[in-house]
């Protein structure tokens, strides 16, 4: 899968899944790799922390080559609730990324390890609390207003991280690849001289525009060929 992804970016999935009609969830503004230049593609292994790492020792014997853990503990800003030997017992997992819904610790630590992990940043302390377990525990994550499922698939780079179905994947990514063809071809047409405005018919979208105020500049778009929105 992250062959797959390797020369796509989570903006050109993103605007494939607007493009095919497939909703779109990413995870908060400001969920980010410890580790710059890190990138992850892989099916989701979601769990839910309710302040022990039992359950992470769980998650990890259902764990598939190649999945990536999905942790949801709320967003909280409190506490830290991954650090070295989870993130260590996950590789020996075969576990290949983790996205944290919250905070990690043992910074110097885990960019020795090397497994990308994605959360809010670092913070010293770990958890004091012990919550109730939920009967999803294993089943599903929340992560911002999304739920992630064993059904999905996690991409991040340095944009952000998307959440995409499965059973759709395969129609956004090949979507993603023609917007980026499209893309990268204005670029190389802006550099030769030629404007978008000229490439996109921006003109005559404008008049389009003042005679049907409803015509917006997407559908000039897919009506033109060009890619810039989605």
């Amino acid at each position: 899968m992250l062959k797959i992804f390797d020369d796509l970016s989570t903006p050109l999935v993103a605007d494939a899944c607007l493009r095919v009609d497939v909703p779109l969830r990413a995870a908060p503004a400001g969920i980010g790799a410890l580790i710059p230049g890190h990138r992850i593609a892989g099916r989701a292994l979601p769990v839910r922390h309710y302040g022990s790492v039992d359950v992470f020792l769980e998650a990890f014997g259902r764990a598939r080559q190649g999945d990536v853990l999905v942790i949801d503990n709320g967003g909280r800003s409190d506490e830290a609730c991954i650090g070295d030997l989870a993130v260590l017992e996950a590789e020996a997992a075969g576990v290949a990324a983790l996205v944290v819904w919250g905070l990690h610790r043992d910074t110097p630590e885990l960019v020795e390890v090397g497994l990308p992990v994605f959360s809010y940043g670092n913070h010293p302390l770990g958890p004091v609390r012990l919550d109730e377990r939920e009967p999803e525990a294993l089943a599903t994550a929340r992560f911002g207003p999304h739920l992630v499922s064993g059904e999905d698939l996690v991409l991040g780079d340095e944009d952000g991280v998307l959440f995409v179905p499965a059973e759709r994947a395969e129609e956004v990514l090949t979507t993603a690849h023609a917007i980026r063809r499209t893309e990268r071809e204005q670029a190389r047409r802006i550099g030769a001289g030629e404007t978008l405005r000229d490439q996109t018919s921006f003109d005559d979208y404008l008049a389009r525009r003042s005679a049907d105020p409803s015509y917006t500049f997407r559908q000039h778009l897919r009506r033109t060929g060009g890619a810039i929105e989605e």
